[in-house]
């Protein structure tokens, strides 16, 4: 009898970014936890993660290569051999190729996995499809608004190291609700309050952190760009503005004073909900308080305004001069801190000519309207678009068409997998190699297989590597080894990997990036054009945008004639069990994230006739799903909120992606999930349990 720990990562699209343990007993895995020595994750999972290996084990799981016997979306399959898929798959390849070009494929990848060898950050198979010319996915689907925002005004995404916080003396969660999106956050910040820290929630819902907050300050959806523009307002009122270094480390500082003028407490108050009286406060105790650290989440760039969102939240620590202190500052994202070698694994000189991107979040319009050409195979792994991405009916639409070659690379049969001519059975976490970093502290995590894959899975490498092969490609590059994909990534000589070596990261599971402790990111200026933090940024002059940061309001929130049919303001927000559509079909999360629902206040609820309990359908122009109402003044007036991550063929067949609009945010292409106007209506009673649906 033998006994390993074996290191790993949580490889979910999740800041935390766990390192974990799986013991293994005679090439058995019997238990996985948080590795207790790593001192972010400090021994703790989270509710989702803490049963994974039960999840690698379901009796549901795909476990051999399928063909579809049905009609598309039947879910109808036999079970072929892998020499047989990857030859089905080679030839529809190669015949799309010879009669499009390469342009004709679309790898849809999405955030499944964030591996830098299995998964997103790596753009894992990016070699194959770089030497066959497809087009480039563009992943437009998280953050890429506030990303593109953020660069405006600072020159980068990254921000302050989490860690940090504990250092602060005011947090501000805006939009963020770490309780279920980041748990390991939250210790931190609990720390900070210890040591007198104030935790103040900005955000339209009252969430699971803004019920644990000290204040919980709930603005209009899609208007926190004013409201940051008011809280500065009072900071210049209180005279508390950092002279010197607005002075010596902004440029464009007085043309923004002018801006940030404007927005007054009335008229600030006007813009967001927010009461007069809330903003004095709030804007004073900002005004007084050194440091102050703000922590945005992607929920709150979701909307048409949400990269100016950005640019102006990332000016207040400025008007402060937050950004020269340890815990002050703004932290978005930390995913530039790793500085491994990632163009050795895009290997994008393998392109024979620039090749056009497609936007993950316009997959319909891809499907239905793309030409010359169009696209004619759709490769999907890492994601689930029919339940997570935008215009969800016209994306079965698409994935309906018979001239289209679809394969799903997944764990579970989806219900994209249904739309499949081939499905492709993918290892999990405890079964390949991967290497991790994380968006949300600065350590990097080696995950070493612990147990041999189930049935004939097979990774995502591996499988890339046999369909090279089945289509006769002699790059070299196209058959590295997962050993030697890794090696490359760590052949870097930026400071962040400093006195990192592979061998020492395989051997202990995780390292710190070579930063100090009390790291102050832009302590010896911004990588700014001009060195400085930008309030006027002539890039984004250049890139066709204001080139002052500012307010743009959200579109269909903001929009008062479409409010007349359609009233309410719909959030899809982070649901506490499932991880996007990941563990939607496992059952014990099922049963505890109940049924669709959808949280309304009791003032809409009277004036719609609702009560708890009611079924209600939620709708407008693009589409409609079902929910359960649950009345509760955790929303205001004219706001409902709904959690997504449900399986539409595990529920009424739809979601809440059947209303939301592929319409792009104001910067990078991001989505609108937020920005999204419906109606709601009561619905007949089901006869039976109503939450038969749960699993």
């Amino acid at each position: 009898m033998s006994i390993a720990q074996v290191p790993g990562a949580c490889p979910l699209n999740c800041p935390d970014g766990c390192s974990w343990q799986v013991t293994v007993q005679d090439g058995e895995a019997l238990t996985l936890r948080g590795t207790p020595d790593h001192p972010y994750t400090r021994g703790t999972l989270c509710v989702k993660v803490n049963k994974f290996l039960e999840h690698t084990r379901a009796p549901d799981r795909l476990l051999h290569p399928l063909r579809r016997t049905g009609r598309k979306g039947e879910g109808r399959f036999e079970r072929i051999s892998w020499d047989t898929a990857l030859g089905e798959i080679a030839r529809r390849l190669t015949e799309t190729v010879e009669r499009h070009g390469g342009e004709a494929i679309w790898p849809y990848q999405g955030t499944g996995t964030l591996g830098y060898l299995q998964g997103l950050q790596g753009r894992a198979g990016s070699r194959l499809w770089n030497v066959l010319g497809a087009s480039r996915h563009d992943m437009t689907i998280c953050s890429v608004a506030g990303l593109t925002g953020l660069r405006y005004t600072l020159g980068t995404s990254t921000g302050i190291d989490p860690e940090n916080l504990v250092h602060s003396r005011l947090i501000l969660l805006w939009g963020s609700n770490p309780l279920t999106t980041h748990h390991h956050l939250w210790k931190v910040i609990q720390r900070a309050r210890r040591e007198g820290a104030r935790v103040i929630a900005i955000d339209p819902v009252r969430s699971r952190t803004a019920a644990q907050a000290d204040e919980h300050i709930a603005p209009l959806p899609g208007t926190d760009a004013a409201l940051a523009l008011g809280l500065m307002h009072m900071v210049l009122q209180e005279k508390a503005e950092d002279r010197e270094y607005l002075d010596t480390r902004t440029v464009g500082w007085e043309a923004f004073r002018r801006r940030v003028l404007e927005f007054t407490p009335r008229r600030t108050a006007q813009e967001t909900g927010v009461t007069e009286e809330e903003i004095i406060r709030l804007g004073r105790r900002i005004a007084d308080t050194r440091p102050t650290a703000i922590r945005v989440s992607q929920g709150i760039q979701r909307h048409a305004g949400g990269g100016a969102t950005l640019r102006a939240l990332a000016c207040l620590p400025a008007v402060t001069g937050d950004w020269r202190r340890p815990g002050g500052g703004l932290l978005y994202t930390t995913d530039g801190y790793f500085g491994g070698n990632r163009e050795a694994l895009y290997r994008d000189d393998l392109l024979s000519r620039p090749v056009r991107s497609l936007s993950m979040t316009r997959l319909a319009e891809g499907l239905l309207e793309t030409d010359d050409p169009p696209v004619a195979a759709l490769v999907v792994y890492g994601a689930n678009p029919l339940a997570s991405s935008p215009h969800q009916n016209r994306i079965r639409r698409g994935l309906a068409r018979e001239d289209l070659f679809t394969v799903v690379m997944d764990h579970f049969q989806t219900d994209t997998a249904d739309y499949a001519d081939i499905v492709l059975p993918a290892t999990m976490q405890p079964e390949h190699l991967d290497l991790h970093d994380g968006y949300g502290h600065l350590y990097i995590t080696w995950n070493e297989p612990a147990v041999a894959p189930p049935g004939e899975c097979l990774s995502t490498t591996e499988t890339f590597r046999r369909l090279a092969r089945a289509m006769e490609l002699t790059e070299p590059a196209l058959y590295a080894s997962d050993e030697e994909l890794a090696s490359e990534l760590l052949d870097s000589r930026h400071p962040s990997l400093a006195g990192i070596t592979m061998d020492a990261l395989r051997d202990r599971g995780w390292a710190r990036l070579s930063y100090p402790e009390r790291h102050v990111p832009f302590a010896n200026g911004f990588p700014t054009p001009s060195g400085k933090l930008e309030f006027l940024s002539e890039t984004a002059r250049a890139d066709g945008f204001d080139a002052m940061a500012g307010y743009v309001p959200a579109a269909e929130t903001h929009d008062t004639r479409l409010a007349r049919s359609f009233p309410f303001v719909l959030l899809s927000v982070a649901n506490h069990f499932f991880l996007n559509t990941v563990f939607g079909n496992k059952p014990a999360l099922r049963r505890r994230a109940g049924p669709p629902y959808v949280v309304l206040h009791p003032k809409d609820a009277a004036a719609n006739g609702l009560a708890s309990g009611d079924r209600v359908q939620v709708a407008n122009s693009r589409g409609a799903f079902e929910a359960l109402a649950t009345i509760d003044d955790a929303v205001r007036p004219g706001v409902a909120m709904t959690t997504k991550g449900h399986w539409p063929k595990l529920t009424d067949g739809s979601g809440p992606n059947a209303t939301v609009d592929e319409r792009d945010a104001d910067m990078g292409g991001g989505a609108v999930y937020h920005d999204n106007r419906v109606r709601i209506t009561p619905l007949p009673p089901r006869g039976g349990d109503s939450s038969e649906d749960c699993g």
